[in-house]
Order: structure tokens, then sequence, then C-alpha cells
């Protein structure tokens, strides 16, 4: 399925702002760190958590979109982070990602883990710049913490590592596993974007159910992906789940009933969407939609 144009509208103008968050900071970052990090965050792909935080800003009443555009690159950069570190020899050992090759891999193994390192330290300052009340701010701090740290994706990648080669059985434990380690980024996004369009309880709600709906979905769908589609069209290296023993979705109920299961995810996060009106809520079903077809 084609990206909606949405999305690749969204992309542009939060790769624009990438580019220029670090431009500002190019002449006090040694050349080579800057490279990386620039390597990184413009790196391609979807940009699928701004867009969350974008069209969850707009569902629930933001108009100034630069108001939230710092806590769209914040994401971003969050995320790239949590790639970098992925992919080094230590954890995945990952030649390709993006369909280039990845950062340790580009640059040196060193570098590749400073430039992560910076990514996330950057990821929080830009939320201490966001143009809004002080306690709003704090909030968006915190919940970064959370989501991000040992709570929320850090936990879930200690949790897959442990998993590995143990024959996990239950989906349960493995929706836990992905709940940390991907959903709570994607979950913080859509509640980011509400916080900051000032959305009304219901509102508020119904954004946190749709990111954890997704969550599990994007989560869901990369996993059968990783079984059926190929490097080239994935843009980083196919059936490396397999290859670790990692606990997926596809490993414990098997292609067919985790496409069913991902049919489900899709129909909650439509749900959510019910009470969200407007051009942005149309974005976040057509992006639901889009996440459960990709690659098909």
């Amino acid at each position: 399925m084609q990206a909606p144009d949405f999305l690749a509208k969204h992309a542009q103008s939060v790769e624009k702002s990438c580019l220029d968050t670090l431009n500002q900071r190019r002449d006090v970052v040694p050349a080579r760190l800057f490279d990386a990090m620039l390597y990184s965050l413009l790196a391609g792909g979807k940009r699928v958590r701004p867009a969350l935080l974008l069209s969850c800003f707009k569902a629930c009443g933001g108009t100034d979109e630069q108001l939230a555009m710092p806590a769209a690159v914040s994401i971003e950069a969050m995320h790239t982070y949590s790639l970098i570190h992925d992919d080094l020899p230590c954890m995945d050992n990952d030649d390709l990602r993006r369909g280039k090759a990845t950062c340790h891999k580009q640059f040196d193994e060193e570098t590749a883990v400073l430039a992560a390192d910076a990514l996330q330290a950057l990821s929080f300052e830009l939320l201490t710049d966001i143009h809004t009340d002080a306690d709003t701010r704090l909030t968006m701090i915190k919940d970064m913490g959370i989501a991000a740290g040992c709570q929320g994706m850090v936990g879930g990648q200690m949790m897959d590592i442990l998993a590995e080669n143990t024959q996990i059985d239950n989906v349960l434990e493995v929706e836990r596993i992905h709940l940390h380690k991907t959903g709570e980024l994607l979950r913080w996004s859509c509640e980011a974007g509400a916080r900051l369009a000032g959305a009304k309880p219901q509102d508020f709600a119904a954004c946190s159910r749709y990111g954890k709906a997704v969550g599990l979905l994007f989560q869901i769908a990369d996993d059968i992906l990783d079984t059926t589609a190929s490097s080239e069209a994935l843009g980083k290296s196919a059936g490396k789940d397999e290859a670790q023993n990692k606990a997926t979705y596809v490993s414990v109920l098997g292609v067919q009933k985790a496409r069913e299961l991902a049919d489900e995810m899709c129909e909650l996060a439509l749900q959510a969407c019910d009470s969200l009106n407007g051009e942005a809520g149309k974005e976040l079903r057509e992006l639901a939609l889009y996440i459960l077809k990709r690659g098909q």
C-alpha cells in the first residue's frame, strides 16, 4: 500500500526542522559527531512518530504547527538514537538501515555511540524550548523519560534480549515486550500532540487509546514484514528476528494469526478516531490503515 500523501508532507516539514535544528548547533559540535548525527537523523524513513504527533495535535484543535514542531523533532531524535543503538555490533549487529549503511558502518562504532547519546540528549533539550506553559513542558519531559527509559523502550529492549532463545509461546508476553519496546514512544507521540493542543479530556483519552493500538499494530506489521519482505523492500536486513531467535508475534502465532491480530489492533485504532473529527481525524484513520497494509 502506498503511503498517504499527508505522510510525505509531514515528513518534509519535519526533515527541514531537523536540519535547521542541527545547523543551529553546527559551530559548537565537533565536525565528525555533527556529521554522524546529521547522517542518521536525515537518513530517510516515513517519520511516522512525528506524523502521529502532528496529526493528533490538529485532531485536538491545534492550529499552529510550529508550536508542535520542536516536539516532533524531539521524538524523531529519540527514535533515531534508539535505531543507532539497535544496529550496533553488541545489539543486532546490522549493516543496513533505511537502505543505507548503519551509523557505525558509515563512521565507526565509537562515533555511532556518541552520535546516539547526543541525539538522546538533544531530544530532551528540544522539549524545554516549546512555547507553552511550564507545567505542560515538564509533563512532556517526564513522560518522555518514562516512555524512552527503563520503564519504557529501554526496558522493553532488555526484555527482548532476555527473551532470545527462550522459546516464548505466550502472546501476552510478546505483547508486554513490545508495548514497552515499540509502543511507548508511539503512544507518547499521540499524547504529546494532544497535550500541546490543549485537548479536552475525552480527546486526549482517544489519542492515547489510538497510540496504544497503533503501537502494537506497528510491531505486529513489522514482525510480519521481517518474515515476508525482502531486505531491499524493508530498507534493513530481513529475517534477522528468526535468525536471532527473537520472540515475535509471528514466532508465537504464525503469519496468518498475526495478520488477524493486526486487523484487530487496526480496528481498535479506528474506533479511537470516532470522536476525532475533521481532516486530522481522517489522517489518523489513513495512517492506521497504511501501517496495517504496508508492504502489501
